[in-house]
């Protein structure tokens, strides 16, 4: 059965003055201020952007593939951090996503869960979706 997650967004007035929120629907976990200031801004705080969103699920969904297929292969992670950082460019849009993960997987080798990284970049969901999009990766692994 199909999953349907849920965010509204309100906007009022122009991009460059305007300002809007977006509200997480279905989870109820927040309202959240949004401007074209912070989307184009890296110092905007107390404020997200489209971007920002990106990035948070992004981050999230790598690493739950990421943690699937070490366990599916019968290395389970202790731990996995990952930050997806989403470049935006005012007049040209989204030109990147890089994600930098490490983790601590007993068992693997380094070189070994940079292959597991690899798959998990090409087949998280939120890779495939974003698939127009330049998405590097960074590894690092604790043993």
């Amino acid at each position: 059965m199909a999953a349907i997650r849920t965010a509204k967004a309100h906007w009022e007035g122009s991009l460059l003055e305007g300002a809007g929120k977006v509200n997480l629907e279905s989870s109820k976990l927040g309202s959240f201020d949004v401007t074209w200031a912070a989307r184009s801004n890296d110092k905007a705080e107390g404020i997200t952007s489209p971007e920002e969103l990106i990035a948070a699920a992004h981050s999230t969904c790598f690493s739950m593939a990421l943690s699937h297929a070490l366990a599916g292969a019968g290395n389970a992670p202790e731990s996995i951090d990952t930050t997806a950082d989403v470049t935006f460019v005012p007049g040209e849009g989204i030109t990147g996503i890089k994600l930098s993960v490490n983790g601590k997987v007993p068992g693997l080798t380094a070189d070994e869960f940079a292959q597991f990284a690899e798959e998990a970049k090409k087949n998280c969901p939120v890779s495939q979706a974003l698939t127009g999009t330049t998405i590097t990766l960074d590894v690092t692994f604790t043993a």
